[in-house]
């Protein structure tokens, strides 16, 4: 069973009229007999401004022409009657340039729906990824035919409603948080060390990145006065890697600093139990950063982000229901 995003349920009037599913990316360009590796050439081609989104939206449409099958199930979403509707691939990719969007599959849908308020928080958090189209587990892909079959349909009350809906809030939250740092680790050292200025100028700092190969372990300068004049001088230094850094990391940095500076070392692999202690007994003023410290860094003053740093990392608010 595969997940087709319908806009929100905007697309579902003309999916039922005509019996398909449908996607639009390049909707001037036939998609038929074609590979991944064509489908990515004709996407950057086509959208030379988005060239980090290509790779994804290559695999969707590789999805859409190749991987779905005949009689494979589709399930889509209409957000505002918070329903979901079944259909059944019954033919191979097509390209209708009739349509807006006109990569079609044909598609026979069912008559019956079912509420999402039926279906299991986890099975719940698979449907809400981001994807336009994936394949969801065997296991939820049974849990939905069952409920579209009015199998183990047990309406909820009021209480256990409001209890789903605040576990899955909880829920979502957490992935939330798990995706950002995912997001981080995607950078590469130099965007990493962007992201640190970035943070620095957003709380009210004027920060810049040293020159490489004299910056003596620094990567990132930052001062009130931008000029390094005026209390505090903030010294940097970045190491976007997979592996702890240790005491002896901490002891070189800070040897060359002085007594009144101000430092932060930053490591996305995270810090050893020694270098911890080395950090709380040096007598340079001295926080160590982690990547959790850099995500709640990042979602506390992402709003103050330059137009350049908010390119480096996009991100989304979200607003999420809390327990009273």
């Amino acid at each position: 069973m595969w997940i087709i995003r319908s806009q929100g349920g905007s697309l579902l009037p003309l999916w039922f009229e005509n019996h398909i599913v449908a996607i639009g990316w390049c909707s001037d360009t036939s998609f038929e007999n074609l590979k991944k590796e064509k489908i990515k050439k004709i996407l950057i081609k086509k959208y030379t401004q988005n060239s980090k989104s290509v790779p994804i939206w290559a695999s969707i449409c590789d999805n859409f022409v190749n991987k779905i099958k005949n009689n494979d199930y589709i399930l889509t979403y209409d957000s505002a009657s918070r329903i979901y509707y079944l259909g059944q691939i019954i033919g191979d990719y097509k390209y209708n340039n009739k349509i807006e969007d006109s990569h079609t599959r044909a598609v026979k849908w069912f008559d019956k729906t079912i509420s999402r308020d039926l279906i299991s928080n986890e099975t719940k958090n698979s449907l809400g990824a981001a994807q336009t189209i994936f394949r969801i587990s065997t296991e939820q892909t049974n849990e939905i035919l069952n409920l579209f079959e009015g199998n183990n349909i047990k309406e909820k009350n009021e209480a256990e409603i409001i209890e789903d809906n605040i576990q899955f809030s909880n829920d979502l939250l957490e992935n939330a948080k798990e995706n950002l740092k995912d997001s981080i680790n995607s950078l590469s050292p130099d965007d990493m060390e962007e992201l640190v200025k970035e943070i620095l100028n957003a709380m009210g700092y004027i920060a810049e990145r040293t020159k490489k190969g004299a910056d003596r372990g620094v990567d990132v300068f930052a001062s009130k006065d931008g000029l390094g004049l005026e209390d505090p001088r903030i010294f940097a230094e970045v190491k976007h890697r997979k592996g702890q850094m240790g005491s002896q990391d901490i002891r070189t940095f800070t040897g060359g600093r002085n007594s009144n500076d101000k430092c932060l070392y930053v490591s996305t692999g995270g810090f050893t139990k020694d270098a911890h202690y080395e950090a709380e007994r040096s007598n340079i003023p001295l926080k160590l950063i982690d990547i959790d410290d850099l995500a709640n860094l990042l979602s506390i003053h992402y709003d103050n982000f330059s137009a350049e740093g908010k390119s480096l990392l996009p991100l989304k608010k979200v607003y999420i229901p809390i327990a009273k």
